[in-house]
């Protein structure tokens, strides 16, 4: 293949911010980096699937590749509608929400991944040279995660000094769950914390915090069953809950109005996650901070222009919903870029994160994005306004 000397060409097995394949051995012959073994013993790593025009390089542009879930708001950009300037992108096969942090978190993501928003504050704790743009996938409202067994638990108090469980110590949606309930009058030092499987959070947990693994054959959703946990926090729907088990309940039943009032109070639709990418990138390429954001900002004006049509949804009271939504959330609850209301959401989740885990000073968002991200003019541009007669 004809090398082209504007254009770095990366694939998966992403190790300290240099991707192995081409890229490393061109690396190597500038004397910018060291060869990586690249696809490690037992590991399967996934090869990007191009969704653009196949092998073929646009000369001058950087080529990256990119993992992210399968949002609407990421479509345009997936499917090429959508291209960042200056860039050629490389779409990577989409793993599922269970494996997709764990891929990155472990160096077998991509350049442009996105990731749990507080495993991005312990890896960038412990060094890891990559950066955060200013664009966040994935928010979600939490109050209505928070399980209990409704034989022991009837309100937040019943909590106190009991035990708690959850898939991992350290799923985004955790730290903000055990920042709700501490408002509710329920501490976090005095909860013992049970989790199914290691992580980097747990891994990282300071001498102190009441935390332990669920013994082998057992997981805490049917301990949560059977009495031997008090409440349980997820991101995720669980099948005891969407099959109203008896046995279980949400802690706030009517966590709609909750959420909407945390929501009023607080300001904040909570982050969930960030999109990472090689801090070695963006000092040799300074500019895709911008073109990058732009991207996923266009993107997803087309996704709303797309979805504020009812028809193309089988719900009844869909448009209610989205007008619903707009008053109490305004036109873009998924803002993009460094704006005061971005700082202070990311912030509170960089906060306890270091609150509930960690030792040492809590990393500013200056330590976390780039000042590329910081510099970028807001509001972000209208690329695409509302086309009417639906």
């Amino acid at each position: 293949m004809r090398r082209e000397s504007n254009t770095i060409s990366h694939s998966i097995g992403y190790k300290g911010g240099i991707m192995a394949g081409k890229s490393i051995r061109q690396a190597v012959a500038k004397g910018r980096a060291k060869p990586t073994s690249g696809k490690k013993k037992g590991a399967a790593l996934r090869k990007p699937v191009a969704t653009r025009s196949g092998a073929k390089r646009s000369p001058g542009k950087v080529r990256l590749t990119m993992l992210t879930g399968e949002y609407e708001i990421v479509r345009a950009l997936k499917d090429g509608t959508v291209k960042p300037k200056g860039i050629d992108l490389v779409i990577s096969e989409f793993p599922g929400t269970e494996y997709i942090h764990g891929q990155v978190e472990s160096g077998k993501g991509c350049d442009i991944n996105e990731f749990n928003g507080g495993a991005y504050v312990i890896a960038k704790q412990q060094g890891r040279d990559f950066t955060s743009l200013p664009v966040f996938l994935h928010r979600r409202f939490r109050h209505g995660f928070i399980y209990v067994n409704k034989a022991r638990v009837h309100k937040p108090s019943d909590l106190i000094g009991k035990r708690i469980g959850s898939g991992s110590m350290g799923a985004a949606a955790n730290y903000w769950m055990r920042a709700y309930l501490e408002d509710a009058g329920v501490p976090f030092n005095s909860i013992t914390w049970v989790y199914d499987r290691e992580d980097g959070a747990s891994r990282a947990t300071r001498p102190g915090v009441k935390i332990e693994q669920v013994p082998k054959g057992k997981n805490v959703e049917q301990m949560l069953l059977d009495g031997e946990i008090e409440g349980m926090i997820s991101p995720s729907i669980n099948r005891m809950i969407d099959e109203n088990d008896p046995r279980v309940g949400r802690l706030w039943p009517d966590y709609k109005k909750v959420e909407s009032d945390y929501y009023k109070r607080s300001g904040l639709f909570p982050i969930m996650h960030v999109t990472t990418i090689p801090m070695e990138i963006v000092a040799k390429y300074p500019w895709v901070v911008e073109s990058l954001t732009l991207a996923f900002e266009e993107a997803k004006q087309l996704a709303f222009q797309h979805l504020i049509n009812p028809r193309i949804v089988p719900l009844a009271f869909y448009r209610s919903a989205w007008e619903e939504q707009r008053e109490l959330l305004g036109p873009d609850p998924w803002e993009y870029g460094m704006s005061e209301r971005n700082q202070k959401n990311y912030g509170s989740l960089v906060r306890y994160v270091h609150d509930q885990l960690l030792t040492g000073p809590t990393q500013t968002l200056q330590d976390l994005f780039p000042k590329e991200a910081f510099e970028i003019k807001l509001p972000l541009p209208v690329f695409h306004k509302t086309v009417y007669g639906f």
